[in-house]
């Protein structure tokens, strides 16, 4: 899906996954999701298995959008009534190209799994009762929208408590 508004471009990603008994959400600094169908409990960032896209599965347009220091990615987890939604930055140094997985970053760290940077939530973070089901084996699907305003100045550093919604809390 694409949006254009004025200057401001979206495109949308959805990725269906499900959960796994192994789920621990324990990580301070990420979250990942990949299409691996087993996990192990040393996993401590993987929210999701068996995911039906990895980081080089998305599309060419939603990459380019994150390839640019301006653009921003808004990620919502949806399970039964539940919905979560993290808030990250893209990156002129994402390659987009791991086969099997996607991870979102508190740091800027990059590397081919990387979809977002300077998120402001990590898997420890990721609420418990989303945990409990997810721990179940239950589907879950992740919206993951780019955006990018061609107006706007790239950042030398994201503007982190402007920006991000509860900061102080994850």
């Amino acid at each position: 899906m694409n949006k254009e508004s004025q200057s401001v471009i979206t495109v949308t990603e959805t990725i269906n996954c499900r959960g796994h008994e192994n789920i621990r959400s324990e990580h301070k600094s990420t979250f990942e999701i990949t299409k691996e169908r087993h996990l192990t409990e040393k996993g401590t960032c993987i929210i999701a298995v068996s995911a039906d896209k990895g980081a080089a599965d998305l599309s060419d347009e939603f990459k380019k959008i994150l390839s640019d220091n301006r653009s921003l990615l808004k990620t919502t987890l949806k399970i039964r009534e539940h919905e979560f939604t993290i808030l990250s930055c893209g990156s002129s140094k994402m390659k987009f190209n791991h086969p099997n997985d996607l991870v979102w970053r508190r740091s800027n760290f990059v590397c081919p799994r990387t979809v977002g940077i300077y998120s402001d939530c990590s898997a420890v973070s990721i609420p418990e009762d989303i945990i409990n089901i997810l721990k179940t084996g239950e589907k879950m699907t992740v919206i993951m929208e780019a955006s990018f305003n061609s107006e706007a100045p790239s950042p030398s550093a994201p503007p982190l408590r402007e920006f991000f919604h509860s900061f102080e809390e994850c």
